[in-house]
């Protein structure tokens, strides 16, 4: 097939990081490790929230949501780099790279939201205690939690649905994974309208959501600041780690994607993708494990049960 005397492609070549097989071996290595750091943690954490009666609650049910998130987000990505680092043939079929993209941008756009959503949970848990068994009873969580994975699907894999970018050869994706940033670069013909759609679609997913978890913070600090100090440490308590994740998540994304340097950091942004696709996912649950006394109680429990 051909598209103005150009050849679509049919399978891509991934540049990954480096041909030395050494250096590869190294991050083989290291990305295992991360991988299984992700695996177990994320498994854990939706394991002790569905089996513990106390955790039954909105904020560790957006928790469980969050940890199956990012096990997807990992599992889509690290397995295939893992093949890669040990392999001197790094191709992948049109097919699979569509199903990766796919996946990836339906994931993280829907972790942005969550996280949004996260926030607007302690809002209301901390600023409007006497109606959040009302606002956030189980009900309305279940269609929030199905509302994001909707509009996720309608915000950020319609539009490439409907209006696909053929990408013809040379077909080297000088990334490890079909990134959107990465693999337009191949497109036929004028992308144009396709860039104005993804910064869009960026701005939907990525700043619209942070504009919100930033103004929900502001509202709950002012409200923790006129209660008691004594209980000022357990409300801030409840969102130190919900602030982290935001920070490491959002900061990096909108790093590569509202930088005025974006198009030169195109052929960089494998080291970027690599911080929210491979390491943020398996710092999520040590962060809430660690600085969250629910948690750290359950796991400790656990423990000396076993």
């Amino acid at each position: 097939m051909t598209t103005m005397n150009r050849t679509l492609a049919t399978e891509f070549i991934f540049l990954g990081f480096s041909n030395n097989l050494r250096v590869n071996i190294c991050l083989f290595l290291l990305f295992l490790g991360i991988y299984l750091v992700t695996v177990n943690g994320n498994v854990l954490i939706m394991i002790l929230i569905l089996r513990t009666h106390n955790l039954h609650t909105p904020m560790y049910f957006f928790l469980c949501v969050l940890s199956f998130l990012d096990l997807c987000v990992s599992t889509s990505v690290v397995p295939r780099l893992l093949a890669d680092l040990l392999s001197t043939h790094r191709l992948i079929s049109h097919g699979a790279c569509v199903i990766q993209f796919y996946t990836i941008i339906l994931m993280a756009g829907t972790e942005f939201l969550l996280l949004a959503l996260m926030a607007y949970d302690r809002y209301i848990a901390i600023c409007r205690p006497l109606h959040y068994p009302v606002l956030m009873r189980w009900s309305m969580c279940y269609r929030l939690t199905a509302l994001l994975w909707i509009i996720s699907f309608m915000v950020f894999v319609l539009p490439s649905l409907l209006k696909p970018v053929d990408l013809c050869y040379p077909n080297h994706i000088n990334h490890f994974m079909c990134e959107a940033l990465a693999i337009v670069q191949l497109a036929c013909d004028d992308i144009y309208v396709t860039k104005i759609v993804m910064l869009l679609t960026s701005l939907i997913a990525i700043l619209f959501p942070f504009m919100f978890i930033i103004v929900s913070y502001a509202c709950i600090i002012s409200s923790v600041l006129r209660i008691h100090s004594t209980k000022r440490s357990k409300a801030f308590s409840t969102c130190t780690s919900h602030i982290t994740v935001v920070i490491l998540f959002y900061g990096t994304a909108m790093f590569v994607y509202f930088s005025p340097l974006s198009q030169s950091l195109a052929n960089q942004g494998k080291y970027f993708a690599l911080f929210y696709n491979v390491i943020c996912p398996s710092l999520n649950p040590l962060i809430y494990s660690l600085n969250n006394k629910d948690v750290k109680e359950v796991i400790q429990k656990m423990f000396h049960k076993y």
